[in-house]
């Protein structure tokens, strides 16, 4: 680590205690004692970016501890708003590039995948809006793969590397991630077809689909996107309504 620094970190989905057990299991894994180490918790119950004065208290905090590195984990807890719609998800995001900046740190948000969508490559696997995949600098993805747990890596201004199969090992007390020795290179999965990438929108929600923002989370041209719903509708797969389509019920 070139620059190395203080961590400040939110976990929003563990109580503070497990936050604790968990990062002295790795750093237990890495032979490092967490007392030695200055990573700083948030404490507060509920961080909300939808919100100016949690922005404004999250802000106050970093100008105050001065971290080289943020941590909010996962971001579907740090609002209340509809992740499909980007005109909703763009100004979080931006109010956190802004934050960067201004401070001179890393910001690292965990984010989900959509259910299902371990057909599709990684980063149109993102939950929501596509607006969060374009932000990242760099992205690095999670994933099962059959029996294997994989990290690809994806960057905005420099090679992508090749695709790590990893492990999760216990040794006492420490449990971390690392990497399987003697695995495979491994390749990411074909690009999903329009089909795929149409279903795949409606993979976490039973609600109706408006024609512009399946052409928004697609990213297919109107007429092609037209003439593959119609093929869709006559499978038996959606259902056309006046509002726009949903998944047919079995």
């Amino acid at each position: 680590m070139p620059h190395p620094g203080r961590v400040l970190l939110y976990a929003a989905e563990d109580a503070l205690h497990v936050v604790r057990r968990r990062l002295e299991g790795i750093c237990a894994a890495a032979n490092l004692s967490l007392q030695e180490l200055d990573v700083q918790v948030i404490t507060a119950p509920t961080v909300r970016l939808d919100l100016p004065a949690d922005r404004a208290r999250l802000e106050r905090t970093v100008e105050q501890l001065k971290p080289r590195l943020l941590i909010l984990d996962p971001f579907v807890r740090l609002h209340r708003i509809d992740e499909n719609a980007s005109g909703e998800v763009a100004p979080l995001l931006a109010f956190l590039r802004e934050l960067q900046r201004r401070h001179a740190l890393a910001v690292l948000v965990v984010h989900h995948a959509k259910k299902g969508a371990g057909h599709v490559r990684a980063g149109q696997a993102l939950r929501g809006s596509s607006e969060f995949h374009a932000w990242g600098d760099s992205n690095l993805y999670l994933r099962r793969m059959g029996d294997e747990l994989t990290l690809s890596v994806e960057h905005r201004a420099a090679p992508s590397m090749p695709i790590i199969a990893l492990e999760l090992a216990q040794d006492g007390d420490a449990l971390a991630l690392q990497v399987h020795a003697g695995s495979p290179v491994l390749s990411e999965p074909e690009a999903p077809t329009i089909d795929e990438r149409i279903l795949g929108a409606f993979s976490e929600s039973e609600r109706v689909i408006p024609i512009a923002e399946l052409r928004s989370l697609c990213r297919v041209r109107k007429a092609t996107l037209y003439a593959r719903l119609t093929e869709l509708v006559s499978a038996g797969r959606l259902v056309r309504s006046a509002d726009g389509y949903r998944l047919a019920t079995a």
